[in-house]
C-alpha cells in the first residue's frame, strides 16, 4: 500500500486531495515539521523532519515523502504528478502535449508563485500585517504576484481550467500554492477570474474531503 510521509497542515495537503481525487488507498505516517516541536531530536519527540528516522526516509528532512511499494519520492509536485500519470484518468494527460502543459503550470506555480505566497500566508498566520511594516511587506509580496497572476487571469478568460478545459493535476498543484495567497483580499480582489477558478476546484468533494481532515488535525 501507498505510504504518504506528513501531515495535513504541510504542502502533503497536496497530496492527501489527490489521492482523494483517484480514490487511491494508502497509509499516512504523521511526521511533524521541525520547526513546530519544541526539541525536534529529544528522546521523546515526535516523528519529524529531523528525526534520525526520517532523515534515513528523505535525507532533505521535508515533508511530503512517499512509499510506493518501495519506490521513495519525494518533492511535492513530483508526487502528484508521478501519481495522476500512474494511475491516469482524467486528472492525467492524455498525451506528450497535455504532459507538458500540465508540468508547465506546475513549476509555474512552484517558481513564480509560491516563494511570496508563501511568504504572505506566513505573515498572516504570525500576524505580521498588524503592523504598519508587516503591511508593507505583505503589499510588497503580493506586487511581486501581480505579473504571474495577470498571466493566469488572461489564460482563464478563455479556459475553465488550466490544461485541456478539465480539471487536472495541474489545477490541483496550482490551486493549492495559490491557496497561500487568498488571505490578502486585496491582491484577490484584482483577479476574479482566478478567484472564480480558485472556487471551482476547492468545490470538489474531494478538496473539501481533504479540508475537513485539515481542520481536524
Amino acid at each position: 500500500m501507498l505510504t504518504v510521509y506528513g501531515v495535513y497542515r504541510s504542502r502533503a495537503s497536496r497530496i492527501y486531495w489527490l489521492l482523494a481525487e483517484l480514490g487511491v488507498p494508502f497509509q499516512s505516517v504523521p511526521v511533524l515539521q521541525a520547526r513546530k516541536v519544541a526539541e525536534p531530536l529529544a528522546a521523546d519527540a515526535p516523528l519529524n523532519t529531523k528525526s534520525p528516522a526520517f532523515l534515513a526516509i528523505n535525507p532533505m528532512g521535508q515533508i511530503p515523502c512517499i512509499d510506493d511499494a518501495g519506490f521513495m519520492l519525494y518533492e511535492s509536485l513530483a508526487i502528484t504528478l508521478y501519481l495522476a500519470r500512474k494511475h491516469g484518468g482524467p486528472l492525467a494527460p492524455v498525451d506528450l502535449a497535455e504532459d507538458a502543459r500540465m508540468t508547465q503550470w506546475s513549476f509555474w506555480a512552484a517558481t513564480e508563485v509560491e516563494p511570496n505566497a508563501v511568504k504572505i500566508t506566513l505573515a498572516y498566520e504570525r500576524n505580521e500585517v498588524a503592523t504598519e511594516a508587516g503591511r508593507a511587506a505583505v503589499a510588497g509580496y503580493a506586487e511581486a504576484l501581480v505579473r504571474p497572476f495577470a498571466v493566469l487571469e488572461s489564460h482563464l478568460a478563455a479556459h475553465d481550467y488550466l490544461v485541456a478545459d478539465r480539471f487536472t493535476v495541474a489545477d490541483l498543484n496550482a490551486a493549492e500554492v495559490i491557496r497561500y495567497a487568498t488571505e490578502h483580499a486585496a491582491l484577490m480582489a484584482r483577479f476574479p477570474r482566478i478567484a472564480a477558478w480558485l472556487g471551482r476546484c476547492q468545490a470538489r468533494p474531494a478538496f473539501q474531503t481533504m479540508w475537513a481532515a485539515r481542520n481536524a488535525g
